[in-house]
């Protein structure tokens, strides 16, 4: 029976694609132990128990970012978090671990290697984070969700991602999805959202510009966020919501994709073969427009600059390219080119094949 160790969280980026290999391992071999590592704070207290794994607890280190007082704390406070990640491995027989970054990661990495245990890395973005980036020095395979990620021995595999995508038929579910949503099957949807907290900046745009995009003969599915005010109209052929639990059936009738990129949306809208318009957040540190660029050098998707974001951009640049089926065409055809639904298979490809030929192999 083989012991899994899978770490990371903090936030949806990390824990999700995290959920998704955790519940492929246990569909394969129920008899295997599928442990998740994590903080007390990040989002995976909460997700990763309500999905029936058990979260072994790390102390949540941040690396300094300047020198000051916990800088001069930071070596103690990781040679703890290392030693906690180490009595875990040994205490629950852990075989092999998987990290996908955030603040678990880099303790899990050196507690794997002190260990003799062979260690996975999977960086979702395209600019990796520095734990990942120390991770892939020593791991014994490192996956990466877009081609070009600049760290060592990268391997790409693509996103691990949700069930409900990797088997989703949108041309079966597309009535059933019209009717969630209160819209016409027959008539093209623009989908637009910003993540669960919603993007203000989009959603000014489209409060400016909903009305220039249903004349255009679309229909608009906005998902606001659960934080804004945005007032919904209440007109056929626009559904605002401020929050959608099933996504599957907003991307089977999306035509068309309006969003940030972050690295989950990208890798799914290119998995459906949707085309997109994205809209990286300019804030940070730039990995929103890196995650699309292989999209967009594909022809899958277009970038649109966040600052100057506004209704007359959308009637500038969106509302042209709604009339414009052949251009629509092409681009979905080459989102079908540059996406995969087989992130979560080749992220266990490469777990598996630690395990054969890592240094603790058992």
């Amino acid at each position: 029976m083989t012991t899994y160790l899978l770490a990371g969280g903090g936030t949806a980026g990390h824990v999700n694609p995290l959920l998704a290999v955790a519940d492929a391992l246990r569909a394969r071999d129920s008899d295997a132990t599928v442990l998740v590592l994590g903080t007390a704070e990040g989002l995976e207290s909460r997700l990763v128990p309500a999905r029936g794994y058990e979260l072994l607890i790390v102390a949540k280190v941040p690396f300094p970012r300047r020198p000051n007082g916990q800088a001069l704390a930071f070596p103690m406070r990781f040679r703890r978090a290392v030693a906690q990640v180490r009595s875990h491995i040994r205490d629950n027989g852990v075989d092999v671990v998987v990290g996908f970054g955030g603040y678990a990661s880099a303790p899990a990495y050196v507690a794997a290697r002190r260990e003799r245990v062979p260690f996975v890395v999977h960086e979702a973005n395209a600019k990796p984070g520095l734990a990942n980036v120390l991770g892939a020095r020593s791991a014994a395979a490192t996956g990466v969700a877009f081609d070009g990620t600049p760290l060592k021995g990268a391997e790409l595999v693509g996103m691990p991602l949700r069930r409900e995508v990797i088997e989703l038929d949108r041309a079966a579910a597309r009535a059933e999805a019209a009717e969630h949503f209160g819209l016409d099957t027959d008539r093209p949807v623009l989908l637009a959202f910003g993540g669960s907290l919603g993007a203000q900046r989009l959603n000014d745009a489209l409060a400016d510009s909903w009305r220039d995009i249903l004349a255009a003969g679309w229909q608009l599915v906005h998902v606001t966020g659960e934080r804004s005010d945005l007032v919904d109209p209440g007109v056929p052929g626009y559904a605002l919501r401020r929050y959608v639990d099933r996504m599957d059936l907003a991307f089977a009738l999306a035509d068309l994709i309006l969003s940030r990129s972050g690295a989950a949306t990208v890798s799914e809208v290119s998995a459906l073969g949707i085309p997109a318009l994205y809209v990286p957040y300019s804030v940070g540190n730039g990995e929103q427009r890196l995650n699309a660029a292989s999209a967009v050098a594909a022809g899958a998707a277009e970038l649109l600059d966040d600052p100057t974001f506004d209704g007359d951009a959308v009637r500038r640049i969106v509302v042209p390219l709604l009339g414009d089926r052949e251009r629509l065409d092409r681009m979905a055809a080459a989102a079908e080119r540059v996406g995969t639904r087989s992130g979560t298979d080749n992220v266990i490809a490469l777990v598996d094949r630690a395990l054969g030929s890592g240094p603790a192999a058992r």
